[in-house]
């Protein structure tokens, strides 16, 4: 057998919906553009990290925990479900942990939804709806983003007999755009009883500090059973390599994601690592504070080069560069650059620029000007 038919006899086994599929494309890593171009120097602003990292807290409970290293984590990860229960006044039984809150939106799909089912969610929305809505062999129902962001009357118009599952982003992911508390109220409050609400709010941190007008999602849990609100350790708090994410929901949903949920799913150092971020108040504030200083720096290089961007309440921007926005990426890298283009969420002409430190935001846009002058 030649390796075409034999890919084409592997490819025959796998699940339609699997078929499909393009796997997601991360940020370029520092180490693949270094053997590939040979650059050294490079500043990675295309995966939304805080470039602070963790703060010392954590690194201190992460080296305390090295001797443990032998044992399995626990399981249920208690002592981080406690710490979120009191911080979000809830039960510990309405808080689910997973490998980064990607985690908990595959448990979701596999707990709820099956190939008969539809799946709701927004044009350029977060690139792992359509993964895990695809991965069970379900139908995607793209809604047409309105204003870059959500429009919520066409999502709850699209919601059918067969919709089992709405994702919502806020603020959204990868255009940054943030939904007022009174709108979000009104859509989840209209979401049948047979939908399951997803708030995806990854970015929940840097929006309440950016966009006055935010609400979390969480307030509505009390009287939404079929509500799910996902946060991630991965940005404000710098954990993105420890994979941390974790989800709030009535304790019927909690349990379905527990059914499905891999046993030992989530590491003993990002556990221990999560509940010290937790009690770093004065790191995340740096964070914030960092991360309004360079949006600024990046606002200002947009009017002085006449481009347009996306009003963000995260810690990126997403600006149109009024060409073809691959071909900045590429020019970028072979300037020690990384950002990541876009054009994979229907955004061809922009790029998402990750807020770095001040001095790595001035070196993207010097090179960024060079780049749209040339």
């Amino acid at each position: 057998m030649n390796s075409k038919t034999q890919a084409m006899a592997i490819e025959a086994l796998a699940l339609p919906g699997v078929r499909g599929l393009h796997a997601y494309e991360p940020g370029k890593p520092v180490d693949e553009l270094e053997r590939e171009l040979g650059l050294s120097n490079i500043i990675k602003l295309a995966s939304n990290e805080n470039p602070l990292g963790p703060g010392q807290k954590v690194i201190d409970a992460i080296t305390a925990e090295l001797s443990e290293l032998s044992r399995y984590p626990d399981g249920n990860g208690f002592a981080l479900k406690h710490v979120l229960a009191e911080k979000h006044a809830v039960t510990i039984e309405q808080v689910t942990i997973g490998n980064g809150s990607n985690d908990i939106l595959e448990l979701l799909t596999r707990a709820f939804v099956s190939p008969d089912n539809e799946v709701v969610f927004s044009q350029h929305a977060f690139a792992v709806y359509p993964i895990v809505t695809q991965a069970v062999g379900a139908k995607a129902v793209v809604v047409p983003a309105k204003k870059w962001g959500n429009d919520l009357d066409a999502m709850l118009a699209a919601i059918t007999d067969k919709t089992r599952v709405v994702f919502v982003a806020n603020p959204n992911n990868p255009t940054g755009t943030c939904i007022a508390k009174n709108a979000l109220k009104d859509f989840i409050s209209a979401v049948p009883d047979h939908v399951i609400v997803v708030i995806d709010e990854a970015y929940f941190e840097y929006a309440q500090d950016l966009f006055p007008d935010f609400e979390s999602a969480e307030h509505y849990l009390a009287q939404t059973p079929n509500l799910i609100v996902t946060r991630t350790f991965s940005k404000a708090y710098g954990l993105a390599a420890l994979r941390i994410g974790y989800s709030l929901s009535s304790v019927e949903v909690a349990d379905f994601l527990n059914r499905v949920r891999q046993p030992f799913n989530v590491n003993s150092l990002a556990m221990s690592g999560a509940i010290a971020a937790l009690t770093d108040e004065q790191h995340l504030q740096d964070s914030l504070t960092l991360n309004q200083a360079g949006l600024e720096q990046y606002h200002q290089a947009c009017i002085e080069l006449g481009l347009e961007w996306i009003p963000t309440a995260a810690n990126f921007i997403c600006i149109n560069v009024k060409q073809n926005g691959r071909d900045v990426f590429e020019q970028l890298l072979h300037k020690g650059i990384i950002v990541r283009p876009v054009d994979n969420y229907d955004m061809p002409e922009f790029v998402r620029i990750t807020v770095g430190t001040e001095q790595e935001n001035q070196r993207c846009i010097e090179a960024l000007t060079e780049v749209l002058s040339s």
